[in-house]
């Protein structure tokens, strides 16, 4: 008997087989209550933007993510870190602490965009990355204004 002679019943659209069997749990899982960071944390700027990232063997930007950027004060340390959360997914692009030693600088002439050098954690390890962010409108210079005003706060 060839492949094309059998016959395949037709379901219905919306119809689904009932086999008569149940499939049981084989555990059963408790709900955990998951503490976020950033609910600890008072976010000092919450922009819209997108994020790049320059990748040194390709010698090219390349799109790390678009979402919202945030600065994030620690209630109790008093550390103020930049984190981005792409839209879409909550994946985070960008989470690194903001130094004194970050110096953040309009990018060639774009005055919608601006670059930085910081060691990010974001991927789950420590690496050095240059970050070139870019608005919308014109507030690459309240971001860099915020920015600094970070590293000259007390505890930081």
């Amino acid at each position: 008997m060839a492949l094309a002679d059998l016959e395949i019943p037709e379901i219905a659209a919306g119809e689904e087989e009932d086999t008569g069997t149940l499939i049981a749990p084989i555990i059963r899982l408790e709900a955990v209550a998951v503490t976020i960071v950033e609910e600890e944390e008072d976010a000092l700027l919450d922009l819209k933007a997108k994020l790049y990232r320059f990748d040194k063997k390709g010698n090219q930007w390349k799109e790390r993510g678009a979402g919202r950027v945030k600065l994030l004060k620690h209630k109790v340390s008093r550390k103020v870190r930049l984190v981005m959360r792409q839209s879409k997914t909550p994946k985070i692009c960008a989470n690194h602490l903001v130094l004194p030693s970050i110096s953040i600088q309009e990018h060639a002439g774009n005055e919608k965009s601006c670059v930085w050098h910081a060691t990010d954690f974001s991927d789950g390890e420590l690496k050095e990355e240059l970050f070139c962010i870019r608005f919308a409108s014109i507030e690459s210079e309240y971001f860099s204004e915020r920015h600094h005003n970070c590293t000259i706060l007390p505890g930081v």
